[in-house]
């Protein structure tokens, strides 16, 4: 998975990843020849007491620093352009899949889990690469090198790396086997972490008001214990991986002194050549340092790609067909043939066998108890969910056959909740029609009956949305998501439920507003409250997922019982009449 990702996403930048590598290799180089020319300046230079080829040497050594300084800079610079910008297109892939998801991957996945897959995920894989393009490069290259100029410096000394590199590598691949199942344990429990966090903010009210404030204050201690100790049982096993490491590569230098002290006096061995092979020891044992780090981060950002990865290649269960159908913009008549929709692994539908038509110039309005299906009959209209058997026809023409963004051209959407977006109460009514003017804004706002409150604010349109809109009442949100639906002037409008905020008076002024400004578009409004639809054209019941009458109000009165006893619970018998 992990592999998949960096090869997918760093594709774009492999000039400078090319690039990248050649500045890694000129410094490895030049890193690698300042222990040599060490060697000879005592060797050659202060042995022999000759001052010029000191001063000659010493030259080349200064230019080779040089080189490393400079190719380090542009190294860090490079590897941080090419990490920024992986993760930045990978959070945009990310983000775009989710967008185009439907209700039933939102929901298997969860707002949570998805949030800390596009920040917290991504983060590790992009920490992984900046420092795999500086450390887990550079590490074999100087390794490697500096195993083969050892050998040339004293072969006999040089079967010391024979023993020492498979013993550092063992200590490590033991660390390894407990700490990689560890991170995808942290992952999860971050994952919990979100999930808690963000049912204490959105439900903070109902917290309070059941007194529940220590019961949920526990469950987030406990989650977050969870994570403390299982980072802790990580932070443990790296805590013995450094200081084995330190007494390896502090013996290392003991044995190398020991036994190059030996052949320096056996005559067999220059003293600058024993200088030269230490410090090609400490760039053998100071690479394997550097994989044994990102060793630490290569095991969290393979189970963050994993997670990443599965978001990727989830399809979502609702797509645009392959050839899909153009159609010219027509009254907007809807026909539910034969339709049922089954949740995913569930045993019974949740709607089936629905048939009935609702067409432009009638409202529509759909009723029912609690459960009963009426939210998910909206929602299978713009095709936010599919339906699992029947068709649903908008003007004749199967909306599986259409592209999504076309049908949901011609549909204007006021959700169950009244969610507003950040910005300004302007920029929130363009959401549809971005091009819309004021006189339409103040337009649409009258229809909804949100003219007044948006008057006497100071900075009226340009007044402040906070995210969510909570800076407004329930009434108010409602009324500005209507107002929303009214100026993209669609030919379809969908109401859930969306006058249950309003006081009754507003609530007739804004029925007869609709009525008489949108009376040629198709109307259809889910309501809990039957004194908002008492007067449509065609009211459909739902029970336990099936239709179970359609008709106007006074023919349902007297033909279905299970209206009646809806109507009944909310008015009297002399307002019910």
């Amino acid at each position: 998975m992990l592999t998949d990702i960096l090869t997918k996403f760093l594709r774009p930048y492999r000039r400078t990843v090319s690039l990248i590598l050649i500045l890694l290799l000129i410094q490895s180089i030049a890193s690698l020849y300042l222990p040599r020319l060490n060697a000879d300046i005592i060797n050659n230079g202060v042995a022999k007491g000759d001052i010029g080829y000191i001063w000659r040497i010493g030259g080349w050594m200064l230019g080779a620093s040089i080189l490393v300084m400079a190719a380090s800079i542009w190294l860090a610079y490079l590897s941080s352009a090419v990490s920024m910008a992986f993760g930045r297109d990978l959070r945009l892939k990310i983000f775009t899949t989710v967008g185009a998801f439907s209700a039933r991957e939102l929901n298997d996945f969860g707002a949570p889990s998805l949030i800390t897959r596009n920040t917290n995920d991504v983060q590790q894989v992009q920490m992984l690469v900046f420092m795999g393009l500086t450390m887990m490069v550079a590490a074999p290259i100087t390794g490697i090198g500096a195993a083969i100029m050892a050998v040339q410096t004293n072969a006999k000394l040089s079967l010391l790396i024979v023993v020492i590199v498979p013993l550092m590598a063992l200590v490590i691949l033991l660390l390894l086997r407990r700490i990689v199942p560890l991170f995808r344990t942290v992952q999860i429990q971050i994952d919990r972490i979100n999930l808690i966090l963000r049912e204490q903010i959105a439900g903070i009210r109902v917290i309070r008001a059941f007194v529940q404030r220590a019961s949920q204050e526990e469950k987030f201690a406990g989650a977050s214990d969870d994570l403390r100790a299982t980072n802790l049982k990580v932070m443990r096993s790296f805590s013995l991986m450094f200081p084995i490491m330190t007494v390896i590569l502090n013996l290392s230098t003991i044995a190398v002194l020991w036994f190059g002290g030996k052949l320096i006096d056996a005559g067999s061995m220059p003293i600058g050549n024993l200088t030269a092979f230490l410090s090609y020891i400490m760039q053998i044992l100071m690479s394997v340092l550097m994989a044994v780090m990102m060793s630490m981060m290569i095991p969290r950002a393979a189970a963050s790609a994993e997670r990443i990865n599965e978001v990727l290649v989830t399809k979502t269960s609702v797509h645009d067909p392959l050839s899909p159908v153009k159609v010219e913009k027509k009254p907007g008549i809807i026909e539910f043939k034969d339709v049922e929709f089954k949740a995913p692994g569930a045993e019974h539908p949740i709607l089936s066998g629905l048939n009935f038509s609702i067409h432009p110039g009638q409202f529509t309005a759909i009723v029912g108890s609690t459960g009963s299906g009426k939210s998910t009959v909206l929602n299978l209209i713009p095709r936010f969910i599919d339906v699992t058997h029947g068709s649903i026809l908008i003007d004749g023409q199967n909306i599986r056959e259409r592209s999504l963004e076309d049908l949901w051209s011609e549909i204007g959407m006021v959700p169950q909740r009244s969610l507003m977006f950040r910005g300004t109460i302007a920029s929130n009514l363009r959401f549809g029609k971005a091009e819309a003017s004021e006189e339409e804004l103040w337009h649409a706002l009258d229809i909804a009956q949100a003219r007044d409150f948006v008057e006497a604010l100071p900075e009226k349109l340009n007044a402040p949305v906070a995210q969510g809109g909570t800076n407004f009442s329930g009434g108010q949100r409602q009324r500005l998501a209507i107002a929303r639906a009214l100026v993209k002037n669609p030919q379809i409008y969908l109401l859930d439920d969306s006058f249950s905020a309003l006081d009754f008076t507003t609530d007739s002024k804004l029925r007869e507003a609709l009525h008489r400004e949108v009376g040629s578009a198709t109307l259809v409004v889910v309501a809990q409250r039957v004194s908002s639809i008492l007067h449509a054209d065609q009211i459909i019941v739902f029970d336990a997922g099936v239709v179970v009458g359609i008709g106007q109000h006074h023919e349902l009165m007297e033909s279905c019982s299970i209206y009646k006893e809806i109507v009944l619970s909310q008015l009297s018998p002399e307002e019910a009449a």
